[in-house]
């Protein structure tokens, strides 16, 4: 087991396979930035699957039990259940989730189950097709993303969705989609606006606090709140008193919980970053594909996370820096 310099445990890698992604939401890839003539990673600068199970298979002693699957889109990258089935058969791994747009879930929702992926998290900000199209850039239908939430459920994969509420785009979406969640059995994750990247011109004027949305929740459900399953989890729950289901609250803005993050993100072209609104990364993919042996490897990723004292979101308006796209490093 390995602590940085605030105590926080080493628990949770979140690997993006791509920086590809067939969306382009404003808060994330705008296309004004993210169009045709974008240059994302050549195919060769992209960590193999063989790569991604060896960094894998030395963090598991420092640590790391969970392992959530980001882009971009990570349904892009070709074979993608074979790097599921390869980090299920790691000794120490309980965890295996993937974080996708759901618009190519129906077609790989049994391939990834068979393969021993655990949960699917469905990135979706609002029912209302209008919404959805101008949300997510391209013009995607929302029945899509439907089908793909509803294939993973038949397959046997719980499903979480995430809801990004921006002021003045899609707050009149928090009931719908409360309603929606409850009586299709997905629970239901709504995230505070955040400054990721630099590229979605965030304001603070645009953030709907968790205190609102859960304002207009509470009007409309009886809800009660539950403990924590676990330090480091990132969302508030409260359960509802009619039925079955749960609703989270992620409040990185408004309320901070920098202090239990336990989360290595690993980018696609195989560089480490220790908080989600990092600069840079500290670049592993030689280490990789060098002739050290493997105990250099996590020697160095223990000694980058021994040094660790990010608490972006606690100093949020104290610091100023620069930081990479959510795109890049994985959300």
């Amino acid at each position: 087991m390995v602590n940085d310099l605030l105590g926080r445990g080493l628990r949770d890698l979140r690997i993006s396979v791509t920086d590809r992604c067939n969306f382009r939401c404003r808060y994330c890839m705008p296309v004004e930035v993210f169009g045709a003539g974008y240059a994302f990673m050549p195919r060769e600068d992209l960590l193999s699957f063989e790569e991604i199970v060896t960094l894998t298979r030395e963090l598991v002693p420092m640590g790391v039990e969970k392992i959530r699957l980001t882009g971009g889109e990570p349904l892009l990258r070709r074979g993608l259940e074979d790097l599921v089935a390869m980090l299920a058969s790691i000794d120490g791994i309980k965890d295996i989730a993937i974080t996708t747009n759901g618009v190519l879930l129906a077609h790989h929702a049994e391939a990834l189950a068979l393969a021993g992926l655990n949960r699917v998290t469905v990135s979706l900000d609002a029912l209302d097709p209008t919404i959805f199209a101008q949300m997510n850039g391209v013009g995607a239908k929302v029945e899509r993303v439907l089908a793909g939430i509803s294939s993973a459920q038949t397959f046997g994969l719980p499903v979480k969705v995430n809801a990004v509420i921006q002021r003045g785009v899609n707050e009149k979406e928090v009931l719908p989609l409360a309603h929606w969640a409850k009586a299709t059995g997905v629970d239901l994750r709504y995230i505070e606006y955040m400054d990721v990247g630099e590229s979605n011109g965030w304001k603070l004027d645009q953030v709907v606090s968790g205190d609102e949305i859960l304002a207009i929740l509470a009007g409309e459900f009886p809800l009660v709140p539950r403990r924590p399953a676990y330090r480091g989890e990132v969302a508030a729950h409260w359960r509802h008193v009619a039925g079955e289901g749960e609703i989270g609250l992620i409040r990185s803005v408004t309320r901070p919980f920098c202090q239990d993050c336990q989360r290595l993100r690993l980018s696609a072209d195989g560089k480490i970053f220790t908080c989600l609104f990092a600069a840079e990364g500290h670049d592993l993919r030689g280490l990789l594909r060098g002739e050290l042996p493997a105990t250099a490897l996590a020697a160095t990723v223990r000694s980058i996370w021994q040094a660790r004292s990010d608490r972006y979101s606690e100093e949020r308006g104290q610091v100023t820096r620069p930081k990479a796209e959510m795109s890049y490093l994985g959300g």
